[in-house]
């Protein structure tokens, strides 16, 4: 069966299903419009007890990515849109509360499994994950796991992080799920444990307890397979084990092409816990750092003393190496109630980046303050994303001079940092000689560049054949932006998927890239490449 490979490597094992979601059972009775929204009202408060436990294990085994996904499910159970569609459901239907809450969590969450976005998709895991903990409560009942004996293969539905702390991953082989995507909480926690997973699977109901084969490279599942079968995926999954043991071995090693030249091998990052994976793998800094997470599943903005102890943390552990900060990409895909984004038709090419940044230059203002005084405890750099022009540019460099003088006026110290663009859209790349005079460095974000430049969504799935990051054009783009940066005497990173692709490394490496920026599970495989490749 085939479906799409989220976290690399190979599992053979016994299967066992994770049932999924909680069932409200036949209706039995009903206490009345109050009584049933008291009920409602009394399960939350026992679910928010037992989030803040979880939470607070989370915190003690310093798993601060569960701990701050938990805090959200925290804010949302107390989601105003939410609370009060399970009430409307029990005045409006005369029904208990656990149906109300069934029926307002398939509601939702078949709403954004019919998005085409992929974060959308996975906060649909959010809601059930929440809905399903209240279901339990109301009604007595508790998701059963029948487990084989030692090790086995993990099949679900989906999976969210409450329900996955709960599980004994030392005895995880592999995640198979129906639904899924690389940014879902499974394909996170695959990669974080470094477990294969393949997302998107149909699988059958009926195959528990038999052996399968999961192969995380090619997102293939094979159920009940052959003694032929066996033997030869017995035999790649020792391939695929020393060649995992071969890399590590490349850690300690420079990251220099054949002929000698140096490349600077960074890490794309979304959280601290990243930080430290990318440290592990030896990288040599911090390429791209988003920012935006901090800013979604959450009910207002993350003041200057949270983004501030986010930022020195990372400085603390990067320990002298350079941490580049992404402003706030939210917009399009990335949105939160409480920014209040209007309607837009085609929200990919809106109000977002450096345009919502410019639009609410308050907001803007607080994470360049935290920013700013972070980097009075290490190296760190800013980059700013979705430029199109010289004029933004100047605009954002008033708002920089803004915050660093709010900081003067409070007496703070803190440091100015070197700023650099992502060049991601078609206007930037045409005009990248100009913007070379304006900034310190450049940084090609080649997913949005590719996407824009093919006027191809990235994530239509029908598409996907025509989305070509080697298309003539792209390389043109990214041949003439190199020029230009080198003309100006600045650097140039590649941060988006290309840089990840072993089979264009060295392409990108003779067109003159300085830096690769790449996720932490892919640092190894690329210093091997660049190990591998001569310039001349």
């Amino acid at each position: 069966m085939q479906g799409k490979a989220v976290s690399e490597g190979i599992a053979i094992g016994t299967l066992t299903i994770y049932r999924g979601h909680a069932k409200a059972g036949e209706i039995s009775g009903y206490l009345g419009n109050t009584g049933e929204i008291r009920r409602f009202t009394e399960a939350r408060a026992v679910a928010r007890i037992q989030l803040t436990q979880l939470r607070d294990k989370a915190e003690e085994e310093d798993n601060k990515m569960n701990a701050a996904l938990l805090n959200s499910y925290l804010v949302m159970l107390d989601d105003p849109a939410y609370v009060e569609a399970v009430e409307k459901r029990i005045r409006d239907r005369q029904i208990p509360a656990e149906h109300a809450v069934e029926e307002t969590r398939d509601s939702i969450c078949n709403l954004f499994l019919a998005m085409d976005d992929e974060y959308m998709q996975a906060r649909a895991e959010d809601i059930g994950d929440i809905s399903d903990r209240i279901i339990r409560i109301l009604t007595g009942r508790h998701t059963v796991i029948t487990m084989p004996e030692g090790k086995y293969i993990l099949l679900a539905d989906d999976l969210t992080p409450s329900q996955t702390m709960q599980l004994d991953k030392d005895r995880i082989l592999a995640f198979v799920t129906r639904r899924g995507s690389n940014l879902s909480h499974t394909a996170i926690l695959a990669r974080s444990l470094n477990i294969p997973a393949i997302v998107a699977v149909d699988f059958p109901k009926d195959c528990e307890g038999l052996t399968a084969i999961v192969d995380a490279y090619t997102g293939n599942l094979i159920i009940d397979p052959d003694e032929e079968q066996l033997l030869i995926y017995k035999r790649k999954k020792e391939e695929s084990e020393e060649r995992d043991k071969n890399l590590k071995l490349l850690k300690a090693e420079p990251c220099v092409t054949l002929d000698g030249k140096h490349i600077g091998l960074m890490s794309n990052v979304g959280s601290v816990d990243d930080v430290k994976r990318a440290i592990d793998n030896g990288c040599e800094g911090i390429g791209l750092f988003r920012t935006e997470l901090f800013y979604l599943d959450r009910d207002d903005y993350p003041t200057e003393e949270e983004q501030y102890d986010t930022y020195t943390e990372a400085v603390r552990i990067l320990d002298g190496k350079e941490l580049i900060v992404r402003t706030i990409d939210i917009g399009a895909d990335k949105t939160e109630a409480y920014m209040q984004f209007k309607h837009e038709d085609n929200p990919a090419m809106g109000m977002r980046a450096v345009r919502y940044c410019l639009g609410h230059k308050d907001v803007f203002r607080t994470q360049l303050k935290a920013i700013y005084r972070a980097a009075a405890c290490g190296h760190i750099s800013i980059l700013l994303p979705m430029i199109i022009s010289i004029e933004e540019i100047w605009q954002i460099r008033s708002v920089m001079n803004e915050a660093k003088a709010e900081l003067d006026r409070e007496g703070i110290e803190y440091r100015d940092c070197r700023v650099g663009v992502m060049i991601e859209t078609p206007a930037a790349a045409v005009i990248s000689d100009l913007l070379a005079k304006e900034v310190d460095f450049f940084s090609i974000g080649t997913n949005d560049l590719t996407q824009y430049t093919l006027a191809v969504d990235r994530q239509n799935t029908e598409l996907e054949f025509i989305c070509d990051y080697h298309h003539q054009a792209v390389i043109r783009m990214l041949k003439m932006i190199i020029t230009n940066a080198h003309d100006a005497g600045k650097k140039v990173c590649v941060c988006g998927e290309l840089a990840a692709d072993t089979t264009f490394t060295r392409d990108l490496l003779r067109m003159g890239v300085d830096e690769l920026s790449v996720s932490p599970g892919s640092l190894l495989k690329v210093k091997q490449a660049i190990r591998g490749t001569s310039i001349r």
